[in-house]
């Protein structure tokens, strides 16, 4: 992803929360054709996907959940008042992440290793708090001088302190950057419960827009460890709610077989198309199908577990 306006550090890992409540604010730009009810883009989401946001962002978070998806954000536009940047470091990360061992991009080894610092919350001069953890984790010297080394000669002068760390720059504005980023995130998750389609969204997601919208979710903060379980990608697979979307990816798989079938066997009885459908083999494609859905119907388990892992489908688009 990318920050038009990043008020922390040019690259920084969010833990999978911290990071797809960003993706569902849109905050980058990036066009809510695929992210959803964002707050910028090209606002083509209707025009080009008649679905609800919310099974988009349903399959999207399911997605990152199953892939053990670790996500890296890098600054566009400005870092804090003082230094633009527009897109030279979000151009020259990837030459970075390239130059860096397989087991180096490991949020957690980063962590471990001092290359990364949790962003945590603190309190203004008035005593209000502000929500800087949702910033999740940004890039310390160490990581500079060490993988920024393997690009520049002197790396330092190229990322300084004030840089890494925006409130440096300007305390005033690093706050009102994060404010501004919080006060977004719950003006888009709002949406979702004006629409009503927070019903429809899986639990993790549930979770993200009751506490984007209204600081808590059943009583429960980000940082509460029952809300960071939901993320958790044994438990999502082993879910109720999960293997639900798999039992309607079955069903589904079987009502487009049965469609198939009877669009061939219509084919087959217009004799004038009976030199194309000998061409096309529609007969044979029929027989084969007929045994797919057979073989589906007869041990529905076994294609049941072949699904393992993957995003099924949403039970609110299959009439079961």
């Amino acid at each position: 992803g990318i920050r038009p306006l990043a008020v922390y550090g040019p690259v920084h890992y969010q833990q999978l929360p911290e990071l797809f409540m960003d993706f569902i604010s849109s905050l980058t730009g990036k066009s809510p054709s695929t992210t959803g009810a964002g707050s910028e883009g090209a606002l083509t989401k209707g025009p080009f996907n008649a679905l609800l946001p919310v099974i988009d962002l349903n399959a999207a978070l399911l997605s990152y959940i199953a892939s053990d998806f670790h996500g890296f954000t890098t600054a566009a536009g400005y870092v804090g008042p003082e230094f633009r940047v527009d897109h030279d470091i979000s151009l020259a990360v990837p030459e970075i992440w390239s130059r860096m061992f397989i087991h180096e991009r490991d949020p957690e080894w980063l962590i471990d290793k001092g290359y990364l610092e949790k962003i945590e919350d603190f309190t203004d001069d008035e005593g209000k708090v502000v929500s800087a953890n949702r910033l999740g984790y940004r890039i310390t010297q160490g990581f500079v001088q060490t993988f920024f080394g393997r690009m520049f000669n002197n790396p330092t002068s190229v990322f300084t302190d004030e840089m890494l760390r925006p409130e440096l720059q300007s305390r005033e504005d690093y706050i009102d950057g994060i404010r501004n980023i919080c006060e977004t995130q719950q003006r888009v998750a709002r949406q979702y419960f004006e629409d009503g389609s927070i019903d429809l969204a899986i639990p993790p997601l549930k979770a993200l827009l009751n506490i984007m919208a209204y600081g808590q979710f059943e009583g429960m903060e980000l940082s509460d460890d029952k809300v960071r379980g939901l993320f958790d990608r044994e438990s999502v697979l082993s879910s109720d709610w999960y293997q639900a979307r798999l039992n309607a990816k079955v069903e589904l798989r079987k009502q487009s077989l049965r469609f198939q079938i009877i669009s061939l066997e219509k084919f087959l009885d217009k004799t004038y198309y009976a030199s194309e459908a000998k061409r096309l083999r529609i007969r044979e494609n029929l027989e084969q199908i007929s045994e797919y859905l057979e073989i589906i119907e007869k041990d529905p388990q076994e294609y049941l577990d072949s699904l393992q892992g993957t995003l099924g489908v949403d039970v609110s688009l299959v009439k079961i």
